[in-house]
């Protein structure tokens, strides 16, 4: 999903054309979602053998931008050659179902099957209608034959990374593909995969989904934590979209940080829950003080964490990472031999 390409000397390269339309990966969910809802409108206008119920329809049409006049509409208009007319609406691409079965498939055959398996509404007698009943599932996995292959590009410094798929985090799994995981797992001796929209949310869903859908098992974790997110969790604050940060957030407050460090102490019982050693990277910014940096070091450490270290990636590259890099490679190295889901 476009602008998370990261900043400073910590960034992916090319940067504008991951953020716009890379390989066309978006463009081909949404044409592959799309065409399943062409398929259902096109079976209510030739007589809806299948008999199905408008009012149970569940499959919205997608597009990648946010367009608020889509969010409700009346399609089916024109007469009798437009179409049976009913309400709908449009998501964003990145919530398609198609893209969370793109992130899960192992193989082409495993997404056309999934794809065959989408519900997008009911009969009058309540039975499933899927994809497979409207015979779109084989034309959509046409449409996404090259969007289920992994995408490689680089960073700065010339490293490798791997970016494929994009399901929203807050209703999808919001992790990184299976097959980019399998592949790295494949080319490179440690592979660290990204699971988005924070601990709470991303780390349960890449336990609770990813995991379990494909059988792959962490051997360490790595939590993020920033001075400035702890502080304003503790009360220190307020950020407000399109406004100058508070400066509040920029001005030592080791209180306000231990406050909201209880945040950060219950992401690492909750990953430690799943037997997984946790790392926690503090994310450095200029402003943060020695004594915060070191609160924020006790927190982590008093909750469980194997180690917690300073990351300044973003002021030097690779070179501001190494200690971070060795913590989760001994980590990595010692495993997680009593990991459960």
């Amino acid at each position: 999903k476009g602008g998370a390409t990261g900043g400073g000397y910590a960034q992916l390269l090319p940067m504008e054309q991951i953020n716009l339309h890379l390989t066309g990966d978006f463009h081909a969910v949404a044409a592959a979602h799309n065409l399943a809802a062409a398929f259902l409108d096109n079976h209510l206008h030739f007589g809806n053998p299948l008999g199905i119920d408008l009012r149970t329809i569940d499959w919205p049409r997608v597009v990648d931008m946010n367009d608020r006049a889509l969010r409700s509409t009346v399609i089916g208009l024109g007469g009798r050659e437009g179409g049976v007319p009913r309400e709908t609406e449009w998501n964003i691409t990145a919530a398609s179902e198609v893209m969370a079965i793109l992130s899960l498939s192992k193989d082409l055959a495993d997404l056309r099957s999934r794809l065959g398996r989408i519900v997008l509404a009911q009969t009058s007698g309540g039975a499933l209608v899927t994809a497979e009943d409207l015979k779109a599932a084989g034309a959509m996995a046409v449409l996404l034959r090259e969007a289920i292959e992994p995408n490689l590009l680089q960073t700065l410094e010339g490293n490798p990374a791997l970016i494929h798929t994009g399901p929203f985090g807050n209703i999808a799994q919001g992790t990184s593909s299976v097959l980019a995981d399998r592949l790295g797992l494949k080319l490179f001796d440690l592979v660290v995969t990204e699971a988005g929209f924070g601990a709470d949310l991303g780390a349960e869903k890449l336990f609770d989904i990813k995991l379990r859908q494909s059988g792959l098992r962490p051997a360490a974790a790595v939590l993020v934590a920033t001075v400035r997110a702890l502080k304003m969790h503790g009360g220190a604050g307020k950020v407000v979209a399109g406004k100058p940060l508070d400066p509040a957030l920029e001005s030592e407050n080791v209180e306000a940080l231990r406050r909201g460090g209880e945040n950060l102490a219950k992401q690492i019982e909750n990953v430690r829950t799943f037997g997984v050693p946790v790392v926690v990277a503090i994310n450095h910014f200029p402003t943060d003080t020695a004594a915060e940096v070191e609160a924020v070091r006790e927190v982590a450490q008093a909750a469980g964490a194997r180690a917690t270290v300073v990351s300044r990636h973003f002021e030097e590259g690779g070179r501001g990472a190494e200690q971070l890099a060795a913590a989760v490679r001994d980590a990595a190295n010692e495993g997680a031999p009593d990991f459960e889901l």
